[in-house]
C-alpha cells in the first residue's frame, strides 16, 4: 500500500523520513476515511458534535484564532484527545492551514506541489466537523465577553480561546521599496512569485541573511538563477549561529556561486516602475531584476490590543501557555512563554509549531503541565543539513567533529558547565540525542563530548 503524501501533526501518525533531516521521524496520515479520528472518537455512523448537539443546548466550544500549523495541530489533537464540542478555526489566508518551510525549499523550486504542503487531505475538516472558515479577519479576542469580534461588528462566542496567529514579515522601509519586484516570503502566493520571476531574472538580490534569506539563495541557485545577498552582520546566521558557525555556512553559499555583501544595508531601491537596482548604504550598486526581502518577522498580536497583553515580543502566557485570562491560550509563532529552562522566550519554527499545538490543546482540557520541550529544528540549504537544539548560544563551545571539514556537532554551555544548546552540520544523530541532556540541563563531561564515539544517551542521569 503506498505511503500516503498527507502530514499529520496531530495524534495518530506514521513514521516518514522523507520531509524531515535524516533519522527524524515525521508524521503523515496513514488512513482515509473513519480512520482519521483518533481511537477514541472514530464511529461509522455518528459525528462527535452531533452527539454533543443531540444532548445540549449549546455544545462547549473551543474556537481557535489563526489557520497556522499550530492552529491545526490544536485542532486535530483537541479532536483527536475527546472534545466533541463545538470547533472554530479562524483563518484570514484562503487556503486551509499548510506547512511553510517547503515555501523557500521544495516548493519554491518547483519540486513538490502545492498539495504537499497541507496538513490534511482535502475534505479532513469538515469530516471532523471542525468549522474552518478562511479569509475571515479577526478584529479582536474579548476574554471577559467570552467573543471574537469582527469588523463588520460580527461576533462569535467561545468557552475557551486559542490565539494562534503566527507572525508577519518585518517591512524594509526605504525609497523605492514599492517597485515592482520587491518581494518577500512568507505565503503560497509569495513563493509562486518568486519563483515565476526568479526563472526570467539576470539577478536576484536577497536582503538578509537569516534562514530564510539563506534557504531563499540555495533554491534560486539550484535553479541556475544568479543570486547576490546583503546582509547588515559580518556572516550569515550572524544572530542564530554565531560567528565560528556562520563562517562556515557562508563558505558553504560561496562554493555555489552566491555574492555575499556583509556588513552592509540597503539604501534604497531604484527602477523606472519596476526595481532595476540596490543602491546599499557603503555606496553599491547592484544591478537586479528581482529582490526578496527577509530581515525577519514580529509577531500578530493585534488581536488582544487593550488587554495588556499585546507586547511588542509577542502574546504573553505562562508555562502552559495560558495568558492572565484562564479562558484565553497562545501558542506558537505569536506566544512569549514562560520556558521552565530558558525563561520567557518566542520561539518560530516548524517542530516548535507541531509540538506547542499539541501541548495547548491539552491545556484547553484543563491540562496544568508545563511546556518545556528543548525546542529542535532544521534548515536544508543545498545538500547540507543545519539542525540546532535548545534556544541560545554560549561561548564555551566544544566541537564533535570539524569545522574546516564542515562537519561536526557543537555544543554550547554555560559558566556552570551546563549543555545550554547544540548545532550540527551534517551530523544530525547527535542533536536529536542531546535534546534531553538540554531539558534536565545536564553538566556533561567535556571529553565525552569532544569524543564522536561516546554516545551522547549515556551521559542522560535519567537513563542510568
Amino acid at each position: 500500500m503506498p505511503r500516503s503524501r498527507w502530514r499529520v501533526p496531530g495524534p495518530r501518525c506514521t513514521r516518514s523520513a522523507t520531509s524531515a533531516p535524516t533519522g527524524i521521524a515525521t508524521c503523515r496520515w496513514a488512513g482515509r476515511s473513519t480512520e482519521r479520528r483518533s481511537d477514541a472518537n472514530a464511529t461509522a455512523a455518528c459525528s462527535p458534535w452531533r452527539r454533543v448537539r443531540s444532548s445540549r443546548v449549546r455544545p462547549p466550544s473551543r474556537l481557535i484564532v489563526g489557520a497556522s500549523l499550530t492552529a491545526a495541530t490544536a485542532a486535530a489533537t483537541l479532536r483527536g484527545s475527546g472534545f466533541d464540542g463545538r470547533l472554530i478555526m479562524l483563518g484570514d489566508e484562503p487556503h486551509e492551514p499548510y506547512e511553510r518551510p517547503g515555501l523557500s525549499k521544495a516548493y519554491l523550486r518547483g519540486e513538490e506541489p502545492a498539495e504537499e504542503l497541507f496538513v490534511r487531505p482535502p475534505g479532513w475538516w469538515e469530516e471532523q466537523e471542525i468549522e474552518v472558515r478562511l479569509g475571515t479577519v479577526v478584529e479582536r479576542v474579548d476574554p471577559r465577553a467570552g467573543a471574537v469580534t469582527f469588523g463588520d461588528g460580527g461576533s462569535i462566542p467561545f468557552d475557551a480561546a486559542l490565539v494562534a496567529t503566527g507572525v508577519r514579515n518585518r517591512v524594509l522601509d526605504v525609497p523605492g521599496a514599492g517597485l515592482d519586484g520587491v518581494l518577500q516570503l512568507r505565503r503560497i502566493p509569495d513563493a509562486d512569485a518568486i519563483r515565476a520571476r526568479a526563472l526570467g531574472a539576470s539577478r536576484v538580490v536577497i536582503v538578509g541573511m537569516g534562514f530564510i534569506g539563506a534557504e531563499v539563495a540555495a533554491s534560486l541557485r539550484q535553479l541556475g538563477v544568479e543570486v547576490t545577498i546583503v546582509e547588515l552582520f559580518g556572516t550569515a546566521l550572524f544572530r542564530i549561529l554565531g560567528t565560528r558557525i556562520g563562517s562556515v555556512v557562508e563558505l558553504i553559499h560561496r562554493d555555489h556561486g552566491v555574492e555575499l555583501v556583509f556588513g552592509d544595508d540597503v539604501e534604497r531601491f531604484e527602477g523606472s516602475g519596476r526595481v532595476e537596482r540596490v543602491i546599499t548604504r557603503r555606496g553599491r550598486s547592484i544591478a537586479c531584476d528581482l529582490v526578496v526581502v527577509g530581515i525577519g518577522t514580529e509577531p500578530n498580536v493585534e488581536v488582544m490590543a487593550g488587554e495588556g497583553l499585546d507586547e511588542p515580543g509577542g502574546i504573553r502566557v505562562d508555562a502552559v501557555l495560558r495568558t492572565e485570562f484562564p479562558n484565553v491560550f497562545a501558542a506558537g509563532d505569536v506566544a512569549t512563554h514562560d520556558h521552565p529552562v530558558f525563561g520567557k522566550i518566542r520561539v518560530e519554527h516548524f517542530d516548535n509549531a507541531i509540538k506547542m499545538g499539541e501541548h495547548v490543546a491539552g491545556a484547553m482540557l484543563g491540562s496544568d503541565a508545563p511546556f518545556d520541550d528543548p525546542h529542535w529544528f532544521w534548515s536544508d540549504q543545498y545538500d547540507s543539513e543545519i539542525q540546532m537544539g535548545g534556544v541560545s548560544l554560549t561561548d564555551d563551545m566544544v566541537l564533535r567533529g570539524s569545522l574546516d571539514e564542515r562537519r561536526f556537532c557543537a555544543f554550547f554551555l554555560d559558566p556552570a558547565g551546563v549543555l545550554r544548546a547544540c548545532v550540527s552540520l551534517d551530523w544530525p544523530r547527535d542533536v536529536r540525542r542531546a535534546l534531553p541532556l538540554i531539558r534536565r540541563e545536564v553538566a556533561p563531561d567535556r571529553a565525552a563530548l569532544l569524543d564522536p564515539g561516546v554516545d551522547l544517551r549515556t551521559l542522560d542521569p535519567a537513563r542510568a
